[in-house]
C-alpha cells in the first residue's frame, strides 16, 4: 500500500514538474503582447540579475521577472550579465533578452563623418553622439605614434582620420575613436597605393595633402581626377597652385574666416597661402575620402592648368590662361 502511495506521489510530482516546465518554457520563449517599439536602456555595472530583471520589467522589456531569473539560473548562470547600453526591440522574450545581455551585444551609436572635414570640425560630431569632449578629441588627434610609420613629418593627424560611418558603444574614449579612424585610413591606403606614390615620386604625406586639396575643391566624383591633373600639371611646371581652400584653412586656424574669401585674404602671410608660396602647403587641409586619395595618385591624362566654378557644383577646365579668363568672365561675372 505504501508503495502505491509513493508511486502516485511520484507520478503526480512528475506531472506537476512537466506542467511547470511547460509553463516555464512558454513564458521563457514567448514575447509579451505589447506594441512594437525600440528602447535604448543602460545596464549599469555591478547590477545583480535580480536588479536587472526588475529594471527590464519596469521598462516593459519583459512582462515577468521570474522566467528571466529562472532561465538565467538554469541556462546562463555560467555567463555574466554584461553592463552597457542596449537597444531592445520590444516585444522581446526573456530568452532573447538574456542572450543579448550575456553576449554583451551593446548598442553601437552610428557616427557619420563626412569627407572633407578638419579635425576641429569632426569633434562636435563625437560630442553629440558619444559625449566625447572636443578638447579630449583634439588631444587624441595629436597622437603622432599612430602614423609615425607612414608620416614621420606630421604635426597632428589631420588628413589621416578617415571619413566613414562608424559605430561605437557608449563610453568609447577619444583615443579609441581616433585609433579606429587612423586604422581605417591604413586599410584604405593599400600597399599598391604606396607603390604608386613612390612611382610618381610622392610621399604618402604629399599624397594626403594633395588629396585634401582635391576634396575641398570638388564634390563631383568625375571631376576629382581632373582637379588632380591641374594640380599635378602646375606642380610639374613650377606654377603656384592658387588653391582657395588652403587660404580658408589658414584663416580658420586663426578664427578669422568670415564665410567668404576677400581680395586681401589672397595676400595672407601663411605657408598655407598657395597664391604666394609655391608647391604643396605644409600639411593636409582636411581629411580626404577614398576617391580623392585615388585621384591624387591617378590624375587624369589631360593638360588642363586651370579650372573655375560654374556655380552649380561643377567646374570648367581650361588649358590656357586666355581660355580660363573667358570661363571666369562667363561663370563668375
Amino acid at each position: 500500500m505504501w508503495l502505491k502511495i509513493v508511486k502516485r506521489i511520484l507520478f503526480f510530482s512528475i506531472i506537476l514538474l512537466l506542467l511547470f516546465f511547460s509553463w516555464f518554457t512558454i513564458e521563457f520563449v514567448s514575447s509579451p503582447h505589447t506594441p512594437s517599439r525600440s528602447l535604448i536602456l543602460e545596464i549599469e555595472k555591478g547590477r545583480t540579475a535580480q536588479k536587472i530583471a526588475q529594471k527590464l520589467q519596469e521598462k516593459q522589456v519583459i512582462s515577468k521577472k521570474w522566467p528571466f531569473l529562472a532561465g538565467y539560473t538554469l541556462f546562463y548562470s555560467s555567463h555574466s550579465l554584461k553592463a552597457g547600453e542596449y537597444r531592445f526591440q520590444i516585444p522581446l522574450s526573456p530568452k532573447k533578452a538574456l542572450k543579448k545581455l550575456t553576449q554583451g551585444k551593446v548598442y553601437l551609436h552610428p557616427v557619420t563623418v563626412p569627407e572633407g572635414l578638419t579635425i576641429r570640425e569632426m569633434a562636435p560630431l563625437f560630442q553629440s553622439a558619444l559625449s566625447v569632449e572636443p578638447k579630449k578629441f583634439l588631444e587624441a588627434a595629436s597622437n603622432l605614434q599612430l602614423i609615425s610609420s607612414i608620416d614621420p613629418k606630421a604635426g597632428d593627424l589631420e588628413g589621416y582620420l578617415y571619413p566613414e560611418t562608424y559605430h561605437f558603444p557608449k563610453g568609447t574614449s577619444a583615443q579609441e575613436i581616433v585609433a579606429a579612424m587612423v586604422s581605417e585610413f591604413k586599410e584604405v591606403f593599400i600597399p599598391s597605393w604606396e607603390a604608386r606614390a613612390k612611382k610618381i615620386h610622392l610621399s604618402v604625406r604629399e599624397v594626403v595633402i594633395l588629396a585634401s586639396l582635391i576634396e575641398k575643391e570638388t564634390a563631383v566624383p568625375e571631376e576629382k581626377p581632373l582637379v588632380s591633373a591641374v594640380f599635378h600639371n602646375r606642380l610639374d611646371k613650377g606654377m603656384k597652385l592658387d588653391c582657395d581652400p588652403t587660404i580658408i584653412y589658414a584663416l580658420k586656424k586663426k578664427n578669422k574666416f568670415g564665410g567668404r574669401l576677400r581680395s586681401q585674404d589672397l595676400k595672407l602671410d601663411s605657408p598655407y597661402n598657395t597664391y604666394i608660396f609655391g608647391g604643396l602647403p605644409p600639411g593636409p587641409i582636411a581629411n580626404p575620402g577614398k576617391e580623392s586619395l585615388k585621384a591624387a595618385l591617378y590624375p587624369a591624362d589631360v593638360s588642363y592648368l586651370y579650372f573655375v566654378s560654374k556655380n552649380d557644383g561643377s567646374h570648367h577646365f581650361s588649358r590656357t590662361f586666355k581660355e580660363h579668363q573667358r570661363a571666369v568672365n562667363k561663370y563668375q561675372r
